[in-house]
């Protein structure tokens, strides 16, 4: 066995699994917010990178402004997007709602297509070498950079729902919307607020696998992704995202060596999370951290 090549997938699944983890924390931060699953999360991914993207390309600017400038464009994206979609939609059946967020992941999907083409793009060199050399192992610059960036946006997240008062107030909205109302919260501003930050750690994630894969319409698959991360952990779990989005990482990264060294069955990288999903559902139908909905008749 080549113990070598199976530390390097480990250690890669482990920082991708970072990255699925921070995109899988927004996923639930608009469910619990907003009781929304929201269909269109990989397409953050996939505006943010493209944003980045076009503006270090054709406005020549330094990766720091252009990564800066792209997340307060996502930002004020997020917010609009819920304001002018979504907001009309509140008071609506569940599955009147979900249907918009597949249609805006279908209508963005092809907008990104019309602008910018099906061939994919390369960033810019940012870093002076492309991978650095740990402990005898490879690993891309721009991967270091993500996980700096995302053990920086989970504590930010902590600190946010623990300390500040909108994070209060989106932890109200959360447990009960008609009880964080009465209590003089805006849950429409709490909406808002759920989608803008969502959209904005969302594309981190696409930015920093488009400095590595390249940017097309394929990081929109990192949202199919997500889902059974976010699942597995649990829909309403902060801590179940991370968890889930690590296994999830690591697991189709060591599917990917076994099949390769061994099985030779081909696409284990993208099928083995959804049977490990199914198997230990059987086992947990809320996830490994979800809260138990028991209802009484």
């Amino acid at each position: 066995m080549n113990f070598e090549l199976l530390i390097q997938l480990i250690v890669n699944g482990l920082i991708v699994g970072l990255l699925y983890g921070v995109v899988g924390m927004c996923f639930v931060l608009v469910y619990k917010s907003t009781q929304i699953v929201n269909f269109a999360q990989g397409e953050f991914l996939l505006v943010g990178a493209w944003v980045c993207w076009a503006v270090l390309i054709y406005l020549e600017l330094p990766f720091v402004v252009g990564f800066l400038l792209t997340m307060a464009f996502m930002a004020i994206f997020g917010v609009l997007l819920q304001m002018i979609v979504l907001r009309p939609m509140i008071g609506e059946p569940i599955i009147s709602v979900i249907m918009i967020t597949i249609g805006l992941s279908i209508f963005f999907q092809a907008l990104m297509k019309w602008i910018f083409g099906v061939s994919a793009q390369s960033y810019p060199q940012v870093f002076t070498t492309n991978s650095i050399q740990i402990f005898g192992l490879n690993i891309e610059a721009a991967y270091l950079m993500s996980t700096v960036i995302a053990l920086i946006i989970m504590v930010a997240f902590y600190l946010f729902f623990k300390h500040s008062k909108y994070g209060l107030a989106m932890r109200a909205t959360a447990f009960d919307q008609q009880i964080a109302q009465s209590l003089g919260i805006s849950v429409k501003q709490v909406f808002a607020m759920s989608w803008g930050i969502a959209a904005t750690v969302s594309a981190t994630a696409g930015i920093v696998i488009g400095m590595v894969n390249g940017v097309s319409n394929s990081l929109s698959l990192i949202g199919i992704k997500v889902f059974p991360a976010v699942i597995l952990g649990g829909l309403d779990s902060i801590i179940g995202a991370i968890v889930g989005g690590l296994i999830i990482g690591v697991l189709e990264n060591v599917a990917e060596f076994f099949d390769s060294q061994y099985l030779h069955v081909g696409n284990m990288y993208d099928i083995a999370p959804f049977y490990v999903l199914l198997v230990i559902l059987w086992f947990k139908p809320y996830g490994l951290f979800g809260t138990k909905d028991i209802e009484r008749i």
